[in-house]
């Protein structure tokens, strides 16, 4: 069993499950505390987006990881992607999970899973938002998104099993060394070979360094992203 997930606060519905996780951090919760929501009213994304899911058919969750590693963002998304990657290979539909760097999954091209981190790390702390689409029906996203999201074909019931093994891989990738993690980045790397933009230009994704960052060719050279937002490219 992990040992992430104790103590455990769950709520019918919640603004934020990284909101209230980031309160019980701040407050000194343990290493491990699970904030969980059967429906948000302000989950957020990256860039500050909207995370909106139908009640009850998302798994909603946000950890509290301390003395979190540098690499954390990469270790959730490796744990999230492996756990996608065995549904997905077990319904036979062929295509496996990817990583979109840093931390958004998709299978098939299409977006099942996000990743949010935040913290203080002057005062030690990190937590780890997390949203899968378990069982979410193409009908339950707004249309603006229903060509580029999508869910795992899951029950309900399936929710609360996919956190259990979620949490067993995320406390393996916190707990990994950056060589294995890395690897297990490279593996899953959605971006290799795809031509993708970002605030700063655009390029062809070249790999993941060993530190974790994105490379990509550019006209110039390659450069190395440690942050921000990549899409990418229509057509890719």
């Amino acid at each position: 069993m992990s040992l992430l997930g104790h103590p455990r606060v769950h709520y019918r519905l919640t603004g934020s499950t990284n909101a209230r996780a980031r309160e019980l951090a701040g407050a000194g919760a343990p290493h491990g505390t699970l904030v969980t929501a059967d429906e948000q009213s302000e989950g957020r994304g990256r860039q500050g987006r909207t995370w909106s899911a139908a009640a009850g058919r998302a798994l909603l969750c946000s950890v509290v990881i301390r003395d979190p590693p540098a690499l954390l963002p990469l270790a959730a998304g490796v744990a999230v992607a492996e756990v996608v990657g065995e549904v997905v290979g077990a319904q036979g539909a062929g295509a496996g999970a990817r990583l979109k760097w840093p931390n958004d999954v998709l299978v098939a091209g299409r977006k099942v899973a996000g990743i949010l981190v935040e913290g203080r790390p002057q005062e030690g702390w990190a937590v780890v938002g997390i949203g899968l689409n378990v069982a979410l029906r193409q009908e339950d996203f707004p249309p603006e998104l229903r060509s580029s999201a999508s869910g795992l074909g899951l029950d309900m019931s399936a929710v609360e099993p996919t956190l259990s093994a979620l949490l067993e891989r995320l406390e393996r990738w916190v707990a990994a060394d950056a060589g294995s993690l890395v690897d297990a980045v490279r593996a899953l790397d959605a971006l290799l070979g795809q031509p993708v933009r970002w605030a700063g230009g655009h390029g062809v994704g070249a790999g993941i360094d060993a530190g974790g960052r994105l490379l990509v060719e550019t006209e110039s050279g390659t450069v190395a992203l440690d942050a921000g937002e990549v899409h990418l490219l229509a057509g890719a």
